[in-house]
């Protein structure tokens, strides 16, 4: 798709829960779950690009951005484990 379209469908979106009013409980949980995957995604490329050194790599994706984001560094900590463990 065209960026333009995008951003188009988007700013409409946004316009029409602006206009109609959305249930605040529901968005709320969902811009807050939002936030821990995008945090455990950056505490993932924050420990991948610091332990390129000693050979530690968790892949990022929805499980382990998941993990990380809800539990925080123990999360991110048994992430590495479970990864030396297995592999």
């Amino acid at each position: 798709m065209e960026p333009i379209i995008v951003i188009s469908i988007l700013g409409g979106l946004i316009l029409l829960l602006l206009f109609s009013g959305a249930p605040v409980k529901p968005v709320s949980f969902v811009g807050q779950a939002a936030i821990k995957f995008l945090i455990g995604a950056l505490f993932l490329f924050f420990l991948n690009a610091a332990g390129n050194r000693y050979g530690i790599h968790v892949p990022i994706n929805f499980a382990t951005s998941a993990v990380s984001g809800f539990l925080g560094i123990p999360g991110l900590f048994a992430l590495v484990a479970i990864q030396q463990w297995v592999i």
